[in-house]
């Protein structure tokens, strides 16, 4: 792989990971490690381009159905592909489907990119990653062998203890932090061969004893605001990504467009985006 290649353009396709939760702005939107990485590629490369289609909740077979054309059809440089925990952490899940159209997934977009990039998620250390590492260690294994039948590269989260810190997770335990999401970024950038800017494997220092009380009352806020929603999603058939349509995706076409930096011309800090198009 070259190094410190210029990367022109970027597609991010997947669920909540890449949409970017919980990594919130001010004004309410979510950023995201593939936010972050593309503001950090479009500082080196004039006229650089991207597009985030990834959606809350989405499982394997519907980022297949509904984002992987989409990304394929813009021809990127570089396209990201996360996808399949969604389904792994379901109480019943037919792994043999999962794997069947995540390579479905890569056989469309590998062709249509100059590099692919697939990951081994992070996981947060606790019992319901113990109950399922299994499901996860097959379907991590699973992507090692289509990238390598693929030429795709691989980002290995899943094998960095900082990542499995609970400080790196959201109250809701399932979306990385803005540090979480920083560091990510950071891990895809090194992998495309550029110059590491931070140790994002760096251990957090360690942390003090947790009084009984504030673990409890963690435990019950996690349960009142993120689990009873999330049981109740499941039990009526309902997504949290229902009704939704990736950041760069025109429901009304039913098209990815391109967004490129304010001033396209000029490397650098990049200060807002815009329709590479012009369209508002």
């Amino acid at each position: 792989m070259e190094l410190n290649a210029p990367y022109t353009s970027l597609v991010a396709v997947g669920d909540s990971f890449t949409e970017g939760m919980s990594d919130i702005l001010p004004d309410g939107s979510y950023r995201g490690w593939a936010d972050l990485l593309a503001e950090r590629l479009a500082a080196r490369a004039p006229g650089f381009r991207y597009a985030n289609l990834a959606v809350r909740g989405k499982l394997i077979g519907q980022i297949v159905d509904e984002q992987a054309d989409a990304a394929a059809a813009l021809r990127p440089d570089v396209v990201t592909l996360v996808g399949g925990l969604n389904d792994a952490l379901r109480p019943k899940c037919d792994m043999g489907m999962v794997r069947g159209r995540l390579e479905e997934a890569v056989e469309r977009l590998a062709p249509a990119c100059r590099r692919l990039v697939l990951m081994r998620s992070p996981g947060r250390n606790g019992p319901v990653m113990e109950r399922f590492r299994p499901r996860m260690e097959e379907l991590f294994t699973f992507i090692e062998d289509l990238a390598g039948r693929h030429g795709a590269l691989v980002v290995d989260l899943y094998g960095a203890p900082a990542l499995g810190d609970p400080r790196m997770w959201d109250v809701d335990r399932l979306h990385l932090t803005a540090d979480g999401h920083l560091r990510v970024a950071e891990a895809v950038w090194q992998t495309l061969g550029l110059d590491p800017e931070i140790d994002w494997q760096a251990l957090l220092p360690a942390a003090g004893p947790v009084r009984w009380a504030a673990r409890r009352g963690s435990d019950v806020q996690f349960a009142r605001e993120h689990l009873v929603p999330w049981i109740g999603r499941r039990l009526t058939g309902r997504s949290s990504g229902d009704g939704r349509f990736g950041a760069q995706f025109s429901a009304e076409s039913g098209e990815a467009f391109w967004i490129t930096p304010v001033d396209a011309g000029n490397p650098g800090p990049v200060t807002g985006w815009r329709r590479a198009d012009g369209v508002r």
